[in-house]
């Protein structure tokens, strides 16, 4: 088993981006980031406070607005991440996290319509994983896991050489699956410490980094939880990498000894010494994942 938490080639592109000019839009739970991607790289950013109103238009408008500012005639695409359920395939949006005016927003012809530009709609864990893929430490692996480890616990599949979406864009999410008496997700993510220790994950890591000895403890046992997950990621997708998102991933020196340890149980001892395991490098890797929705489109 092999620990990449310095993963190689991070600035160099693959192929497909040499030639070109993508946006990207991250819709967070309280902003908006917007990039436009020039050979690999985000050639302009530009970002916003969500302003939520009791309709989807005013929060459309927002979306257009900053769109309008990074736009240039190069531009040959436009991708969206959203912390929702979507559907991909038609580009709808439905019942998005913290904007409760969000029930069923056909994102996709919205903007197709608006910019004469193609446009594609996922959720942030599956861009977060082709972000990785073409932009990050996933770009030398064709089959690649990404689990975002955060407020929540979201998982994202790029599987022989494509996005695996699943036939209702929930493909990946291990988070929900049944786990001693609820689901992993209440276990790997910062609900854990919340609901074990009445204490934020950020409170955790900053007290970890003090070196307080309880703090330490509480992400031992997080690290135990987390590789019972990938034991289950792995009896289920068996892919070469398992690459870390998110704000808690930031921790991960502090859970990584007891992760590794509870992975020893695994059956296949083979697929343990081949698995690669990353934390990802990759800054304002939401943009660069949705902006990759319009590459993965290619592939079909």
């Amino acid at each position: 088993m092999n620990d990449t938490m310095n993963p190689a080639r991070q600035e160099d592109p693959s192929t497909m981006l040499r030639d070109k000019c993508l946006i990207g839009v991250d819709l967070g739970a309280t902003n908006i980031r917007v990039g436009r991607i020039e050979q690999g790289s985000i050639a302009q950013l530009e970002s916003e406070n969500i302003v939520k109103g009791d309709t989807p238009d005013q929060l459309l408008s927002q979306m257009e607005s900053l769109i309008q500012k990074v736009i240039n005639t190069a531009v040959q695409g436009i991708g969206f991440g959203v912390p929702s359920v979507v559907d991909a395939a038609q580009g709808i949006v439905y019942d998005v996290q913290n904007i409760p005016s969000w029930k069923k927003v056909p994102v996709k012809s919205i903007f197709e319509n608006r910019f004469n530009l193609p446009a594609y709609v996922n959720n942030d864990a599956n861009c977060f994983v082709l972000g990785e893929k073409y932009f990050g430490s996933g770009q030398n692996y064709s089959s690649i896991v990404g689990l975002v480890l955060g407020s929540g616990f979201g998982g994202g599949l790029f599987l022989d050489g494509r996005l695996y979406n699943g036939r209702n864009c929930g493909a990946g999410e291990v988070g929900m699956l049944p786990y001693k008496d609820s689901i992993f997700e209440h276990y790997c993510s910062g609900m854990f410490f919340e609901r074990q220790f009445n204490i934020t994950g950020g409170e955790v890591f900053q007290y970890a980094e003090e070196g307080r000895e309880e703090a330490l403890i509480m992400f031992k046992s997080f690290g135990v939880h987390l590789g019972k997950a990938l034991q289950a990621v792995l009896y289920a997708f068996d892919p070469e990498v398992i690459i870390f998102g998110g704000s808690i991933s930031a921790a991960y020196p502090y859970f990584r000894d007891t992760m590794y340890n509870t992975l020893q149980d695994f059956a296949y001892s083979e697929s343990l010494n081949e698995l690669q395991i990353s934390v990802s490098q990759l800054k304002y890797a939401a943009v660069l994942g949705a902006a990759a929705l319009t590459l993965e489109h290619h592939h079909y």
